[in-house]
């Protein structure tokens, strides 16, 4: 069953506030009172119609950020997790890990040592490359790694 024009009109346009802001809180109840729909409906249909839960999408989107600007800019680690909607440095350093597999100074510290072929690349094309992979929730990963199946 496919969902309404109405209904992913209304979910777009939650996507696309926690796109122009990822750095805000966005929970659900605020994410539904912007698509005129109950919490648990929205939860449900942001799934249904991009593949990740309206939670999963925003770290992609907050990690994905923070890469960037430890790539380009010389901003400290505790800015970056600042700008990019963490409150807590240890919580954006751990979580951070999890998904891109280093610390965000290791991953800084690689990306600089390395030479920049994607330097005529158009940055959509980059961010789609390096954008992290969260079909599997950070926890469940850290499981998997633990028990030496990831």
């Amino acid at each position: 069953m496919t969902q309404s024009p109405l209904l992913l009109r209304r979910l777009l346009r939650a996507k696309d506030k926690m796109d122009g802001a990822p750095h805000e809180e966005w929970p659900v109840a605020r994410l539904a009172e912007v698509s005129a729909v109950s919490p648990a409906y929205f939860a449900r249909e942001f799934k249904k119609a991009f593949g990740l839960p309206p939670h999963r999408y925003l770290l992609t989107r907050r990690i994905e950020r923070a890469t960037a600007l430890l790539r380009e800019t010389d901003l400290p680690v505790t800015d970056i997790a600042l700008q990019t909607g963490w409150t807590s440095l240890g919580t954006f350093g751990r979580i951070f890990r999890d998904i891109t597999g280093a610390s965000p100074g290791e991953l800084r510290a690689r990306q600089r040592a390395q030479p920049q072929p994607g330097a005529r690349m158009p940055e959509c094309v980059t961010r789609y490359a390096l954008r992290p992979d969260l079909n599997i929730a950070v926890l469940e990963k850290r499981r998997m790694r633990a028990a030496g199946k990831l």
